[in-house]
């Protein structure tokens, strides 16, 4: 079975994190979305909230699975059986952050880095944008999948 892990801290979940993964699903057998815990960073919205966010909009993708970690992720990604991580690219700054990061996965494991071009319709999007746009009382629902349009 190929199974990809897709990281992030998911906050919330955008549309563009929503097309990655369901293009990852033509890709790879399952599809783990991994949140991660940072006991050091803010949130806008609870852990709890975020995971019902994903779950919520897979509901009926049963290659999708949805977990919580804390730690390095390629130590998850050993920890579950995943061999590859699945990120999304949306401009040449994400490229250039997410290949040091996937250089680093490469020397530490054997976990490959497979990267998914972000849609044109989204690759403006991401999460603080849509905190932003939530904290300023506009209209994020345009920014997220359905799940995410309850507050």
């Amino acid at each position: 079975m190929k199974r990809a892990l897709f990281p992030g801290s998911f906050d919330p979940l955008t549309l563009g994190h929503f097309d990655i993964i369901n293009r990852g699903l033509k890709v790879f057998d399952e599809v783990v979305i991994a949140i991660g815990i940072n006991a050091d960073k803010k949130y806008m919205f609870s852990l709890e909230d975020r995971l019902k966010f994903i779950k919520e909009a897979f509901k009926d993708q049963p290659k999708v699975k949805v977990m919580t970690y804390k730690g390095l992720t390629i130590d998850f990604c050993k920890e579950i059986d995943a061999q590859f991580i699945l990120r999304g690219l949306r401009n040449p700054a994400d490229f250039e952050f997410e290949k040091a990061i996937a250089h680093t996965n490469r020397k530490l494991s054997k976990i490959e880095t497979v990267f998914l071009l972000t849609a044109a319709s989204t690759s403006y999007i991401s999460s603080s944008i849509v905190r932003d746009v939530i904290r300023n009382n506009g209209d994020y629902t345009v920014l997220v999948p359905d799940s995410v349009r309850v507050l």
